[in-house]
C-alpha cells in the first residue's frame, strides 16, 4: 500500500499538485460528504491506494456532453486519476477510442461480463413518445439501451437533470416524450443533478460507494443528502429574510460585501437544494450567485419549466 501511495503522489507531483494540497481536497470532500475529519485518512486511500476499481458502463441519451466536460476539466482530482485509478471505465462514448461496430462490442461484453457487478452512470433524457424513436445509438432507441443495460447494474447513478429529471429535453411541448431515466425505465436511481452538476457531487457518491460499501443517504427524488439537503439560500452568504415584504439581507455573515439577495431580480436560491454555495465550482473559486447572477434552479425537477422566467421573482 505504501508503494502505491509513493507511486501517486510522484504521479501528482508530476502534475503540479503536493500531497498538501491533495489532502486538502479530501478534507474538503470528506467534509462535503458529512463524514468526520477521521475519515480523511481513509478518503485519501480511496484515490492513492484503491482496493479495487470497480467496472463502469457510461452512457450517453438526450444530452449535452456538458456533465462528462465537467466532471474531465475539473481540478481534484484530475479526470485521469478518477478515471484510470478508481474507476475502470469499460465503455464511455467521450473518451474511449473505438467506434462503431467495435465501441458496441465493448460495450456488450462489459455488461456481459460484470453483470449484476458494474456502475451504470447515465447522461440524458431518454425519449419515451412513439417507442423512443426520437433519440438513437447503433439503431437501437434510447429506450431499448436503457431496458437493456440499467437493469443489469448494480447501480444506477444519473448524471446531471437531464437523465435524472428529463431537463431541457423534457421542456415544454417535449414533442419526443423525454423522461428522466428513473422515470422513463421504472427503476430507482441516484440523481446528481444540475446543468453541470458539481463534480464533487459525482466524486463525493463514487467513494462513499468504494468507502463505506454502499451508495449514500437519499432525499426522496433519490438525491445525495449530502449535496442536496438543503437549500442554496439556506448556505447562501447573501442570505436574507422576509421582514415586513420586503427582503433584509443578514449583514452578520462574513461574506456581507458580496451585497445584496438577488431573489427581488429572479434568484431561484429558496426553491433549489444544492451545495453550491460550500463547494462551488472551478476548483472552488467561485459560483453564480457570488459572481451577481441569481440561481436557476437548475439541480430540482422540471426547473426550465417552473423556473423560468429566469429574472422575474417567484
Amino acid at each position: 500500500m505504501e508503494k502505491e501511495k509513493r507511486n501517486f503522489y510522484e504521479r501528482l507531483e508530476q502534475k503540479g499538485v503536493s500531497r498538501r494540497d491533495f489532502m486538502k481536497y479530501c478534507s474538503a470532500l470528506t467534509a462535503t460528504m458529512g463524514l468526520s475529519a477521521g475519515y480523511v485518512s481513509k478518503v485519501e486511500e480511496v484515490f492513492a491506494a484503491p482496493k479495487e476499481r470497480p467496472p463502469v458502463v457510461w452512457l450517453h441519451f438526450g444530452e449535452c456532453t456538458g456533465c462528462s466536460e465537467a466532471l474531465l476539466r475539473s481540478v481534484y482530482p484530475y479526470p485521469d486519476d478518477l478515471v484510470l485509478e478508481i474507476l475502470s471505465i469499460e465503455y464511455h462514448e467521450t473518451i474511449m477510442v473505438a467506434a462503431g461496430e467495435q465501441a458496441e462490442e465493448n460495450l456488450h461484453a462489459a455488461v456481459k461480463k460484470y453483470n449484476g457487478k458494474f456502475i451504470c452512470v447515465v447522461e440524458g433524457a431518454i425519449s419515451t413518445k412513439d417507442g423512443g424513436i426520437y433519440g438513437k445509438v447503433a439503431d437501437r432507441t434510447f429506450l431499448e439501451i436503457g431496458k437493456d443495460i440499467c437493469p443489469k447494474a448494480a447501480a444506477v447513478i444519473c448524471l446531471g437533470t437531464c437523465s435524472s429529471y428529463g431537463g431541457v429535453q423534457a421542456a415544454k411541448p417535449n414533442p419526443g416524450g423525454y423522461k428522466g431515466v428513473g422515470d422513463a425505465l421504472g427503476i430507482k436511481t441516484v440523481n446528481v443533478p444540475g446543468c453541470p452538476p458539481n463534480p464533487v457531487n459525482f466524486v463525493g457518491t463514487v467513494v462513499n460507494y468504494l468507502l463505506l460499501g454502499k451508495l449514500p443517504a437519499l432525499d426522496n427524488l433519490g438525491r445525495p443528502l449530502f449535496a442536496y439537503g438543503k437549500t442554496i439560500h439556506d448556505q447562501c452568504p447573501r442570505r436574507s429574510h422576509f421582514e415586513n415584504d420586503e427582503f433584509v439581507t443578514d449583514f452578520g455573515a462574513p461574506e456581507a460585501a458580496l451585497g445584496y439577495c438577488l431573489y427581488k431580480v429572479g434568484c431561484r436560491g429558496p426553491e433549489t437544494y444544492n451545495n453550491c454555495p460550500t463547494v462551488k465550482f472551478q476548483g472552488g473559486t467561485s459560483w453564480p450567485v457570488q459572481a451577481g447572477h441569481p440561481c436557476i434552479g437548475c439541480s430540482e425537477p422540471d426547473f426550465w419549466d417552473k423556473m423560468t422566467p429566469f429574472y422575474q421573482e417567484m
